[in-house]
């Protein structure tokens, strides 16, 4: 018998989902309107770590902002002739979104985060703090096996624990601390969202990258008598450290 062609195309799968989700992305902050140098400190610091920014989706932040008109054009073109792919911008007047949308570029909203009430009464305050503390514990993300190339683990909000070795090529980020017992040889970046608190525990450096809060070491620029061994990773005084544990 012939399969009835309504029947056939109401059991149809499926094409497409939309769903909402969270991604954590590297925030370009533009001070100033000197494109020369802005592209002068660029190529400097790509040249650092150039793996590092290829293919990276990147936010322009326009929040501290000191000039007046942004050259989107040049500063687009900038972006994506060191391998980055701007996307969005945040901040910034209204003048500059217009300007920003002629380069399809999005307008992103502030973030934002809950506070106390100012008239909330001390119990009230008290439970929130106690709230706030459970919900960090929830957060907080275990990987209970080895973490391959290619592979990218994020924990938003708390601290990534790895049991295992993280190979060249994978990827570790964390609003908080990372802890990885076993040899670190991916990239680690610890205070994403700019936690300059956090730090990174490894019993075996061998990574491509570290990262506190933003502020990068690659390996080439990791003495010799640090890798290989237990160390922790931390900012003092926005400058990246390593030390022996």
């Amino acid at each position: 018998m012939a399969a009835n062609p309504q029947s056939l195309e109401g059991e149809a799968a499926a094409a497409f989902e939309l769903k909402a989700a969270g991604f954590t992305l590297p925030i370009f902050r533009l001070l100033g309107d000197d494109m020369e140098a802005v592209a002068n400190q660029l190529s400097a610091k790509v040249g650092q770590a150039p793996d590092f920014f290829r293919n990276t989706p990147i936010v322009i932040d326009l929040g501290d902002f000191a000039g007046g008109e942004v050259e989107f054009p040049l500063l687009v073109g900038l972006l994506r002739g060191y391998g980055m792919i701007p996307f969005g911008v945040r901040g910034g007047s209204k003048a500059q979104h217009a300007s920003a949308e002629t380069m399809e570029l999005a307008v992103l909203g502030e973030t934002y985060s809950r506070a106390a009430r100012p008239n909330a009464s001390p119990a009230n305050a008290e439970n929130a703090e106690r709230a706030a503390a459970e919900d960090a514990a929830h957060v907080s993300m275990l990987v209970a096996r080895p973490v391959r190339s290619g592979q990218r683990h994020y924990a938003a909000g708390g601290d990534l624990s790895v049991v295992g070795a993280v190979s060249s090529g994978a990827e570790l980020m964390a609003d908080g601390n990372i802890h990885v017992y076993g040899p670190l040889r991916g990239r680690a970046m610890a205070g994403v969202n700019g936690d300059l608190e956090a730090r990174i525990f490894c019993q075996d450096l061998q990574a491509e990258l570290v990262a506190i809060a933003g502020h990068y070491r690659v390996s080439e620029n990791i003495p010799a008598e640090l890798q290989g061994v237990p160390v922790q990773i931390f900012l003092d005084q926005k400058i990246l450290r390593i030390e022996k544990l």
